[in-house]
């Protein structure tokens, strides 16, 4: 039995957001005025800015937002020349307009300093610094807050090349999983756009950001991937298993966490909070709520949500799904089960609502997500 679950208890879940509130908490002591700190990646394939982590102490945060990089003539210059720039007063400055404009004049800024981030000659974003105080931004100012701004960005350059390595490898790792034909590609990408469903669904009750419901999303295809460790006479089999074959394929659980977890090692990320999400995801897709699941029998909230979420995406796929050892179920038919699976306290209420009260959504997931005879 993994008890996989104390790993995770203990490990260091620290985000880059928590790094980055600190830093402000620091920064403040020394000059009160910073109202806020913002973090925006570039990327170069979509040429689109994206917001990504911010500190802010007064106004509220812009999140969901993104931009193309060539629109934005004063950026693209700051991108290319790699200066930063200063303005002392944002209402005289700043056109109304824009998302962005408008969100910076209703906060009440007054002043701004925007610094890029790169490592070498790799161009990863900027960094908006913005005070609540007209020509806040003095030249003393300037030249502390480019330490930090150094700190900032060689900070968030290591955690997103981990999480980029991180991010090839569960692909690699799933592509290698696809092929052994167990579950077909467009099952892969039902489970994805189920969880994302309801992720995004479940958002505000979680607090989930955008960035964790796309590694929900991402993640949620890997939860069998340790079936590459059992034999296709068990894996391929049509028809039933016998209680011993299925002992056998309750194991690739474990297979799983323990192929992640190596993998993990390897790349030294198992502190990343993302990483956490894979892990769970593949350790507890199996655990139900009532305790009767499996491999550790795990109940009620001891289940991440994002692996209940998995668990209401499997099962759901499984019964509309056409298998070597079944029909495939009506979407109705699928509910119902779902409904009663519910009412017998196995599978989370909030994950099923969603994709009942999302039934065109779940409708389209269905149809336009076949499995090519």
């Amino acid at each position: 039995m993994v008890k996989f679950h104390n790993i995770l208890s203990e490990s260091n879940t620290e985000t880059l957001t928590d790094r980055l509130q600190g830093l402000h908490h620091t920064i403040l002591e020394r000059m009160p005025g910073v109202s806020r700190i913002a973090c925006a990646l570039y990327d170069p394939d979509t040429d689109l800015l994206k917001t990504f982590i911010n500190s802010t102490r007064t106004g509220h945060a812009i999140t969901a937002y993104e931009y193309p990089l060539s629109q934005s003539y004063s950026l693209k210059q700051l991108k290319e020349e790699n200066v930063s720039r200063i303005i002392d007063n944002i209402e005289d400055e700043i056109p109304s307009g824009t998302t962005h404009s408008d969100w910076l004049l209703e906060q009440k800024y007054r002043s701004s300093f925007t610094i890029p981030m790169g490592s070498g000659k790799q161009f990863i974003g900027f960094i908006f610094i913005d005070s609540d105080q007209e020509n806040y931004f003095a030249d003393v100012i300037q030249r502390d807050l480019i330490l930090f701004a150094k700190m900032i960005t060689l900070t968030i350059f290591s955690e997103i090349s981990a999480v980029y390595a991180l991010l090839a490898t569960a692909k690699a790792a799933k592509a290698y999983a696809t092929l052994r034909d167990f579950e077909t590609g467009m099952h892969l990408s039902r489970m994805a756009q189920f969880a994302r469903l309801i992720a995004k669904s479940l958002a505000d009750k979680y607090q989930f950001s955008d960035e964790t419901i796309e590694h929900i999303c991402l993640f949620t295809p890997l939860h069998d991937l340790g079936k590459i460790g059992i034999p296709d006479s068990i894996l391929l089999k049509r028809g039933k298993l016998s209680d011993d074959e299925y002992a056998i394929m309750k194991g690739h659980v474990n297979k799983g966490v323990e192929i992640i977890t190596k993998v993990l090692e390897g790349y030294q990320l198992s502190h990343l909070s993302d990483s956490k999400i894979m892990l769970n995801i593949i350790a507890y897709h199996h655990e139900l709520l009532d305790g009767t699941g499996y491999p550790n029998g795990f109940s009620g909230d001891d289940i991440p949500i994002e692996s209940r979420i998995t668990t209401v995406a499997d099962i759901f796929d499984a019964l509309t799904s056409e298998r070597p050892y079944k029909k495939k179920w009506t979407i109705n038919d699928a509910f119902d089960e779902l409904n009663r699976m519910v009412q017998a306290g196995k599978i989370d209420k909030d994950c099923v609502a969603v994709l009942i009260g999302h039934s065109e959504e779940t409708i389209y997931i269905v149809t336009n997500f076949m499995d090519k005879n």
